[in-house]
């Protein structure tokens, strides 16, 4: 399957739908879980994308939540806003970049969330502050992101196609450290929570899919392994010839997905 070297958006919404058809557990069900949303409250979800996560509470409240979706690219603000109008929703999708300060007036919201974007700010201390400002007192912020250990395998098998040490990525390897403090020092009660997915994949070609839609997306940081469509193609043969000899030993390939819940309180 072609995919463009150049785009990110599909790549993302690829990953999910991999998550969804070959995982053990449902990250939706944890996040509901774990947050509760309520009719009446109002919800601010930063780095929102195509909307997967305002969706989900605007599902789970019966549309009784005020929602508000905020993103920095305008192609998946316009994917989130056509099912918006499909489901006929009235979630609220606008732009906004996290880099800059959020314009919304102090102790608005009773839930800040962010699944997978917000760790990727250039001044985590500014970014966590203004989602800390716009929270009302006793508000709750939600950051979901990859822990260290975050899908092992898939690392594994691109050091052994490679021989070449992992860059590190901004989520995982800042997660536990980093973000974790920098919202702990702002917030009156912060937590860690944990979730695990095993994807389990049935042949090698959903996991190259996979590793494609993962490093088209990163690929900036990626850069010490190739430079360029060739390079890059070069290196998804040799990281397919890895998955297949792992497959063939093992019969399956399954990589665990490990993902952080910092659930803060203001």
């Amino acid at each position: 399957m072609e995919i463009n070297y150049q785009e990110t958006s599909k790549d993302l919404l690829t990953r999910i739908d991999i998550h969804e058809k070959y995982g053990s557990a449902n990250i939706d069900v944890w996040t509901n879980d774990l947050l509760k949303p309520q009719a009446g409250m109002k919800i601010l979800d930063v780095g929102c994308g195509a909307g997967k996560l305002s969706f989900l509470f605007n599902e789970y409240t019966q549309g009784g939540a005020e929602i508000i979706g905020g993103d920095f690219s305008e192609e998946l603000l316009d994917k989130a806003r056509a099912k918006n109008r499909e489901l006929g929703a009235k979630i609220d999708f606008q732009f906004l970049d996290f880099n800059k300060p959020f314009n919304f007036p102090d102790n608005t919201f009773d839930l800040v969330t962010s699944a997978f974007a917000i760790y990727y700010a250039s001044d985590l201390r500014f970014t966590f502050g203004e989602a800390h400002r716009v929270l009302k007192p006793g508000g709750r912020l939600f950051v979901s992101g990859p822990l260290p250990e975050n899908k092992q395998m898939f690392y594994d098998i691109i050091k052994e196609a490679t021989n070449q040490t992992i860059p590190p990525m901004p989520g995982s390897s800042r997660f536990k450290g980093e973000i974790f403090n920098t919202i702990d020092s702002l917030f009156a009660k912060t937590e860690l929570h944990k979730f695990e997915n095993h994807l389990t994949f049935p042949s090698v070609e959903p996991f190259i899919e996979y590793v494609r839609a993962s490093l088209s997306e990163d690929r900036k940081l990626w850069t010490s392994m190739f430079n360029g469509k060739d390079e890059y193609e070069a290196l998804i043969g040799k990281i397919q010839a890895v998955a297949q000899k792992w497959f063939d030993r093992d019969g399956k390939l399954v990589m665990t997905k490990v993902v952080g819940g910092i659930l803060a309180t203001k």
